[in-house]
Order: structure tokens, then C-alpha cells, then sequence
């Protein structure tokens, strides 16, 4: 599809900004001494306001447009932030190398693979309106890979580096520890739009069941971990109120699994003969269902305890990009259940998720860039 003029304009905007931004970076001096890996949630975060937006089973006029226009942002920022990646480890190379030694930090390394993914399924959704779908194509595959790749070693250090050096209580048990093993479950759902333009045959079947493997890799590791966090909260308590956004990542892996299962389920016939292929898309609505049943329950109870921070005075940080990326998951898995099974019920709360998903994420970028460029707070040591 050929870019219009308006595609241009919408284009440049957000790469200006992004140019205008790194020049305020650049003006404050230090600023970026402190960038980490869990900036790139941000990313997340944006990505999926297009994708969810993409795949809404209501779609109204301006929708599409709109979705391509959140894609181009979210594109730029990741160059951006890759590019503020790059000047931190020449720069500040101790800093950045410190990250993985900081429990705290070290799981957020998971976030720039989740990254590339999350650009790149927007690339075949909605950003094919922009560059064309051969180039759509050759991009989605590109960070699909290298965020894959990325997926499976944060899969392995991060958990590795916890057991072997980082110094941990089971207070210190949080949500974040989901961030290293998600990123499998995002190329598991994110390589399903991938299969048809493989070759029909081995290549399509190997695709197919390799995204099963790491969906059951990441499902099994986070259901380990969700244990966990239930656990610490019985035990421990919320602890800091600045933590207590990051409980809605637990969100992640239970929206994207639902929305893997789905589209991987509706791919199955193209790759893998039946009966196999008749299951894989059957198990769609069979394992999304009572997943999103859980889902529900976890949404409520993170809502609540977000509102008792609040109250206890929680104030903003990183963490509340927490808001976005896992709640769109959830809006993607609820959508396509609704798109299997035909239920009006969950068309629609598939929408109300979306509009709650789009005020968290307008809430956190205008505080991000508040905080990032007028009063660097967030570019401070945490």
C-alpha cells in the first residue's frame, strides 16, 4: 500500500520529537547515567495501545488510523531508547553493567525483547499502512528474531543470576520477576502472524510448535512465579506502595498466553495436519476461558490494592507503564475469545478494557515526559 501524504506527516512528527528529545537528554548532561533496560516498558506500553486497537472485535471509524499512528510512535521511541541504550553503555558503562547485579533492575531485561516484538507484530497489524506489507514482512521478522533471541537468554540469565548472586528475601519477591520468562509467551503469540509467509511444509510445522514450546516455557515458569508473588503478599503484605503497580504485570502472561493460544490455534490448519490442528484450535476457547476467568479475579484485586497505595500516598514512577502492557494483553486475549466464540459479552468488555487501557496509557506517557524532560526526576538513581 503506497504512503499518502498524511502517512509522511505522521511519520515525521514523531521522529522530530524523538531528535527533540534526545537534544534535552543531551542538554541535562548526566541524564542518561541512569537509563535501564525498564525504561523499554514503555515501549510495551504503546505497542500494544495499536495492537489491542487492531484486533478489537468492535471497530469504529478512526480506529485504524489511530492504531497506525500509536505505531509510529511507539517505533520511534524504541529507536529512540535503543539509541539512548547505546550512549549509556559507552558512556556509563559501570552503570549499565550494573544492572544485572541489581535484583531490583536485573529482570526489567526481559522488556527491550518484549520491545522489539511488540513494534514488530504492530508492523504486520497496522504499519504495513506506512511502509508497505513486503517491508512489513522482512521488518516483523527481523525483531521477532532478535527479540526472540533476546526472550530466551533473559528466560535463562536473569532466573540464573537470581539463583547463583543476587541477595533476595521473600519480601523482595515481586511481580517482576515475571519480566525475564514473559518474553517467550510474546513470540510465541507475536510468531503466529509469522507462519503464513514461511514456506508450506517443515518450515510452517517447525514454527508452529516451536511458539508452543515457548508458550509452555513461559506459561510453566510464570505459574511458578505468580505462586510466589501470591505467596509474598499473604505473608509479606503489599510492601512499598511505589511497587504495588507492578502487580498488575502478573496480567502479562495470563492475556498473552489467552491471545497466543488463539492465534496459534487459528494457524494450526495451515501448518499441522489434523487431528492436531483441530485441537490446537480448539484449546483456543478450552484453556482461554478458565485463564481469563483468573485474569479477572487478579484484575480486581490489583485494582484494589493500586487504590490503597493511592490512598497511602503512592506516587508516579516507571512502574505505572505496569497499567498498560499487561492490561493490553488482556484486552487482545479477551478479544479474540470473543472473535472464537462469537459472544457479544465479551466483544464488549474487550472495548471497556481498551478504554481503560487507553487512559493508563495517556496518563503514564504525559507523566513520563513530565518527568523525564522537565523535572528529571525519572532520570535520577533510583
Amino acid at each position: 500500500m503506497a504512503t499518502t501524504t498524511s502517512d509522511r506527516h505522521m511519520t515525521a512528527t514523531p521522529v522530530t520529537s524523538s531528535r527533540t528529545f534526545l537534544r534535552e537528554l543531551e542538554d541535562r548532561g548526566d541524564a542518561l547515567a541512569h537509563i535501564g533496560p525498564n525504561w523499554f516498558a514503555s515501549v510495551m506500553g504503546t505497542g500494544i495501545v495499536a495492537n489491542a486497537a487492531a484486533l478489537l472485535p468492535r471497530q469504529v471509524a478512526g480506529l485504524h488510523e489511530f492504531a497506525v499512528g500509536v505505531w509510529v510512535i511507539a517505533a520511534a521511541w524504541l529507536i529512540t531508547l535503543t539509541v539512548l541504550t547505546a550512549v549509556h553503555w559507552t558512556r556509563h558503562t559501570d552503570n549499565a553493567r550494573a544492572h544485572a547485579s541489581n535484583p531490583a533492575m536485573a529482570p526489567f531485561y526481559g522488556a527491550p525483547p518484549m520491545a522489539l516484538m511488540t513494534v514488530g507484530a504492530g508492523t504486520l497489524l497496522v504499519g504495513y499502512d506506512v511502509i508497505g506489507m513486503p517491508a512489513a514482512v522482512v521488518v516483523a521478522f527481523v525483531l521477532w528474531t532478535l527479540g526472540t533471541l533476546g526472550g530466551l537468554a533473559s528466560s535463562v540469565l536473569v532466573p540464573y543470576w537470581l539463583f547463583t548472586r543476587h541477595e533476595v528475601d521473600v519480601q523482595h519477591t515481586f511481580a517482576t520477576w515475571l519480566m525475564p520468562v514473559v518474553p517467550p509467551m510474546v513470540s510465541a503469540a507475536t510468531g503466529a502472524a509469522l507462519i503464513q509467509h514461511l514456506p508450506a511444509g517443515q518450515a510452517r510445522e517447525a514454527m508452529l510448535l516451536a511458539c508452543y514450546a515457548m508458550f509452555g516455557l513461559s506459561l510453566l515458569a510464570s505459574l511458578v512465579i505468580i505462586t510466589l508473588v501470591w505467596g509474598r503478599l499473604a505473608y509479606e503484605k503489599t510492601g512499598p506502595v511505589a511497587a504495588v503497580p507492578t502487580l498488575f504485570i502478573v496480567l502479562g502472561p495470563l492475556g498473552q498466553s489467552i491471545t497466543a493460544a488463539n492465534l496459534l490455534g487459528n494457524q494450526a490448519h495451515i501448518a499441522i495436519a489434523a487431528p492436531f490442528s483441530t485441537g490446537f484450535k480448539a484449546m483456543g476457547v478450552l484453556y482461554g476461558a478458565p485463564v481469563w476467568g483468573f485474569a479477572m479475579l487478579w484484575l480486581v484485586i490489583a485494582a484494589a490494592l493500586v487504590v490503597r497505595a493511592a490512598k497511602q500516598g503512592m506516587g508516579f514512577s516507571l512502574t505505572w507503564w505496569s497499567f498498560t502492557f499487561p492490561v493490553g494483553t488482556v484486552v487482545t486475549g479477551t478479544s479474540l475469545l470473543a472473535t472464537d466464540t462469537g459472544l457479544d459479552a465479551l466483544a464488549w468488555i474487550a472495548v471497556g478494557l481498551y478504554v481503560l487501557l487507553l487512559a493508563a496509557w495517556v496518563t503514564a506517557a504525559v507523566r513520563t515526559a513530565h518527568g523525564a524532560l522537565r523535572t528529571g526526576t525519572l532520570l535520577q538513581a533510583a
